[in-house]
């Protein structure tokens, strides 16, 4: 295996994102009277943000329709005091310096729309490390299906085993491997509990093992394969 390139997801694995929004939901649900597990707010997570299952949960419990727009509101309100807080996550930044100094090909590929991912992107000073970016405006299909990996993959003049993809998600692996790349998984904690299968690697944080080590695991894995 030559890897050539790196591909990221945003949310969950540049900035935990994720879980603020899952609080955020969480206190609007209470208010109706409504728990929220984190088990259903993990299904949707990686996909586009439409997670339709806590509203099919809201009607079941509450017994009426739920108002999504008026909980999407409330939640973004609750979230935007939340999102002060964010830091990037340990190990990124040096997995981006370690990605152009051994010569590879830095991606990124998110379900979340381009003001979001660079908004976020801009305001940490992150845009410069990509050297090609897809997101929810650029395909037809977001994740778990392949296209937004596919896409940054031609984009890079890549193909699939010549590129890992790090996901934190069940729908971002899901959409890497049928992108026919490798996938490091490095869960959060409103992911760590998902079913993942069918990853090359899985670790704790990015902070936990350099880039040329993961590299070394991602090699032998393949020749063991």
């Amino acid at each position: 295996m030559a890897l050539k390139a790196i591909i990221f997801d945003f949310d969950g694995v540049i900035l935990d994102t994720e879980t603020p929004w899952y609080y955020a939901y969480k206190e609007v649900f209470r208010e109706e009277g409504v728990d929220l597990p984190l088990e259903l707010w993990a299904k949707g997570i990686g996909a586009s943000f439409e997670h339709e299952p806590i509203y099919e949960h809201y009607a079941a419990v509450t017994g009426k329709e739920a108002d999504v727009a008026d909980i999407r509101r409330r939640a973004h309100e609750k979230y935007m005091k939340k999102v002060d807080e964010l830091i990037v996550l340990p190990g990124v930044e040096a997995y981006f310096a370690d990605a152009r100094r051994l010569g590879l090909k830095i991606g990124l590929s998110s379900s979340s729309d381009r003001a979001w991912v660079e908004g976020f992107l801009n305001k940490y000073g992150l845009l410069g490390h990509f050297d090609a970016i897809s997101v929810f405006e650029d395909v037809e299909r977001a994740k778990p299906a392949p296209d937004l990996y596919l896409r940054t993959m031609r984009l890079l003049g890549v193909e699939g085993r010549e590129a890992v993809a790090i996901e934190d998600s069940l729908n971002g692996l899901n959409a890497a491997l049928a992108a026919g790349m490798h996938c490091v998984v490095v869960p959060n904690p409103v992911t760590g509990g998902l079913p993942f299968a069918g990853e090359s690697l899985r670790i704790p944080s990015l902070a936990d093992m350099p880039l040329e080590t993961l590299i070394h695991r991602l090699e032998e894995s393949g020749r063991n394969g």
